[in-house]
């Protein structure tokens, strides 16, 4: 049966990949992720589970040997944050192209300089456009349900492309809650034996990754964004059996209270569950809120976004990442792209906060709400607002 543990979100993490028989763990520790990969160091060591861990001399090197080994038609996964993805950053791009199904947990921290090892969402936005399917997860049941998935839409031969799950540094990595373990039974049901669509093999010898040249590289290109737009489709029935599995679901966009709400708030990750108590406080209040969370960031999903915003007046947008001399954040603007030119969309402003591990509270989204409640009769000529900024 499965087993509910008191447990630090790392360490479950860790457990998950160890379910799902991972075969080669290339890694570099970096705060926070860091917990993510000691753990399966000592679970390998100890034959808990008989795959090889390779400690790499950098995060550039851990990709590189991730893809080695996912080449090869080895179950592969990985781990990182912050300057480590970005030193990874070069390497990142070969996954996607050549359709290698790498699993990476991303615990998300803030860029340098200033130094700081605390949360935002600077470091994967960097890398929003690198090809991979990318999820986020809410707590630390979701980052352990959302890896199972992970592997499990990876490696599906209609798919076969690479996915990062983001987990919160220190909100959720170092936290400890109480995480329900599935059945190593139950796992294998759900993630069948990795059979690899293309492989290196000196028995059936193939070129992979060759030279694009001109004549080609476009129609590559073309062809890789096909794959990660129809991988939806897969996503969306490995949530549906998933549930049926485990029995959790999982959507690529949720909601909380939006049924008649006139502005919505929109967020990704752990300060999704503050929003939700914003939200009742402000329902209690009087006041017409609710809230969208997004869980699929890559492939996006826009009918579903759609939806779920309704007959909203007004989308309060929050940025965990400050993009300089852009008009808005990242998921500000790819909100105004969704909705460009639809008669009765709702107006949307787009908020910054939480950079570097500064507290998001109920008080600050209360604000949000508030200031987007009244850019809506009058529209500001900033079309983004750093929010929680302390004065001088």
């Amino acid at each position: 049966m499965a087993k509910r543990i008191g447990v630090e979100v790392s360490i479950a993490i860790a457990e998950a990949v160890k379910l799902a028989k991972a075969e080669v763990i290339p890694a570099y520790p970096i705060t926070p992720q860091t917990h993510i990969v000691e753990h399966l160091s000592e679970v390998v060591a100890n034959g808990e589970l008989d795959a090889e861990f390779i400690p790499v001399e950098s995060e550039h090197a851990a990709m590189s040997a991730c893809c080695g080994s996912s080449a090869a038609g080895a179950r592969t996964f990985t781990s990182s944050s912050s300057q480590g993805l970005s030193l990874m950053s070069e390497v990142l791009y070969i996954p996607p192209a050549m359709r290698l199904p790498i699993v990476n947990v991303v615990a998300n921290r803030a860029m340098s300089a200033p130094i700081s090892i605390w949360n935002d969402h600077q470091d994967i936005m960097v890398q929003r456009d690198i090809g991979w399917i990318q999820t986020f997860a809410e707590n630390g049941q979701e980052a352990v349900d959302l890896t199972l998935h992970a592997f499990r839409v990876a490696e599906d031969r209609r798919v076969s492309l690479p996915i990062i799950v983001n987990i919160d540094g220190f909100t959720l990595s170092h936290v400890i809650e109480p995480i329900e373990l599935p059945d190593q039974e139950d796992v294998d049901a759900y993630i069948p034996p990795f059979k690899p669509k293309y492989k290196l093999d000196p028995r059936k010898p193939i070129t992979m990754g060759p030279v694009g040249i001109p004549e080609v590289y476009t129609e590559a290109k073309m062809l890789q964004d096909q794959v990660i737009k129809n991988s939806k489709k897969v996503i969306l029935k490995a949530w549906k059996e998933f549930a049926e599995q485990f029995g959790r679901e999982y959507n690529p966009v949720e909601t909380y209270r939006t049924e008649d709400a006139e502005i919505m708030l929109v967020t990704m990750g752990s300060i999704s569950e503050t929003a939700m108590t914003a939200v009742d406080k402000m329902r209690d209040a009087g006041k017409s809120v609710g809230l969208v969370r997004i869980r699929l960031w890559r492939p996006f999903p826009g009918p579903e976004f759609r939806k779920a915003a309704g007959k909203a007046k007004v989308l309060a947008v929050i940025d965990r990442t400050l993009p300089p001399g852009a008009l808005c954040g990242p998921v500000g603007a790819e909100l105004r792209s969704l909705f460009y030119k639809i008669p009765g969309s709702p107006k949307i402003f787009s908020f910054v906060a939480g950079l570097g591990g500064r507290d998001v509270t109920v008080a600050r989204f209360e604000e949000i709400v508030e200031k987007a409640t009244g850019y809506a009769k009058k529209r500001p000529k900033e079309l983004y607002e750093v929010i929680g900024v302390r004065e001088k």
